[in-house]
């Protein structure tokens, strides 16, 4: 099995994800420069979080023209796992790989703690390692995530199982006050319609050590290791 990290220029949490391939999963992975007209040999695809491009224009807007994009649609369009975390959420969604987009805080501040969520749906690749309706916890760190789509959207998001994560309080409720940034229905995470690519504002790989303070991220891997491994062998 095999992990590849795709680098932007402004990527700041691609040693974070290679690390918890490399280390904590003991899988290959390897880096993916923007510039590359072609995708190594992978099983899944992670675009990690960080300022693409110094966020100029928007997050993400200048990503989605790097010569690696064209390439990642391929993989995502081919049923391929891919993961965008925080800015990658945003250069997914600026891809059309995922729908809506991703505002300013409501509090047109950067935010940095750590949240409460609840596992949505734990039957796709990414969450299958979860129990249904799990609280857990994890980092976030951003200026720009508050998920925004048309009601007509946000009605097949919820009717199609494709809200995978929502923000919390640490007993699973749904209130306005543990929303970090003002996203709409709370949503902190979702997938396309195959359900093989995710995009999340939380960091899953800055919670995949008892180190770190906890391992609720480590269960997201271990559910696309899963995964990948259960479709080997068929």
């Amino acid at each position: 099995m095999k992990f590849g990290v795709v680098v932007f220029p402004g990527s700041n949490c691609d040693a974070d994800c290679f690390y918890t391939a490399e280390k904590v999963l003991r899988e290959e992975v390897e880096y993916i420069w923007h510039q590359n007209n072609h995708l190594p040999a992978v099983d899944a695809l992670i675009i990690p979080g960080g300022f693409s491009y110094g966020d100029y224009l928007r997050c993400g807007a200048v990503a989605r023209f790097s010569n690696i994009m064209p390439e990642i649609v391929k993989f995502a369009e081919n049923g391929r796992l891919v993961l965008g975390i925080c800015n990658g959420f945003q250069i997914l969604t600026e891809a059309k790989l995922l729908p809506g987009a991703l505002l300013r805080n409501d509090s047109l501040k950067f935010i940095c703690a750590d949240v409460y969520l609840k596992v949505e749906n734990n039957n796709s690749p990414f969450t299958n390692a979860y129990q249904p309706g799990e609280i857990i916890k994890m980092p976030v760190a951003h200026g720009e995530g508050n998920y925004f789509c048309d009601p007509e959207t946000l009605a097949g998001l919820k009717n199609e199982g494709r809200i995978l994560f929502t923000y919390c309080g640490p007993e699973g409720e749904s209130a306005a006050e543990y929303n970090p940034n003002g996203s709409l229905a709370n949503i902190a995470g979702i997938v396309n319609k195959q359900g093989n690519v995710l995009g999340m504002m939380p960091h899953p790989e800055r919670c995949a050590e008892t180190i770190l303070g906890g391992t609720d991220g480590l269960t997201l891997f271990n559910s696309i290791c899963g995964w990948l491994r259960k479709a080997d062998s068929k």
